[in-house]
């Protein structure tokens, strides 16, 4: 057998929803029973997602540090920037590229908080660039929600 975690997932939470949570008399535990399938359902859609997630977002980030390394002055900076955008994804477990997603995050909270202290011509639209990934990230991660019918 080999089991899909989101197949697993969406039949817990069928399950839970389906069989288990009309039977409880609590309305209480019927609430809790009701959370928990809701978050199996949404755990096994984002298990599902989550490599692609990092990956682009990994990306994303890279191809803007290396943009953002060409305008930038300070030369420390910079070169962070050209390290970091010069980086690859070594694997694709979950756990690795999530801690290259945060040390990308963490640079880039850098530069953001650098491009918005600058009066510099460049500033204002590297600023946007920035503000465009951070829309398409949380896009990204939205929750999912079943459908009921």
């Amino acid at each position: 057998m080999k089991p899909d975690v989101g197949v697993v997932m969406q039949g817990f939470f069928g399950t839970l929803i389906g069989d288990v949570a009309p039977h409880l008399s609590a309305e209480y535990s019927m609430g809790h029973v009701g959370i928990m399938g809701l978050m199996l359902h949404m755990t096994g859609e984002l298990h599902d997602r989550a490599a692609d997630i990092r990956l682009a977002e990994n990306s994303e980030m890279r191809a803007l540090f290396s943009h953002a390394a060409a305008l930038v002055e300070d030369e420390a900076l910079k070169q962070r920037l050209t390290s970091a955008a010069e980086t690859l994804d070594a694997s694709l477990r979950i756990s690795v590229l999530e801690a290259n997603n945060a040390e990308l995050a963490a640079l880039l909270i850098e530069l953001q908080t650098h491009v918005e202290g600058s009066q510099a011509s460049w500033a204002a639209g590297l600023e946007a660039r920035i503000w465009d990934y951070l829309v398409a990230t949380m896009e990204r991660r939205e929750l999912p929600f079943p459908s009921f019918g």
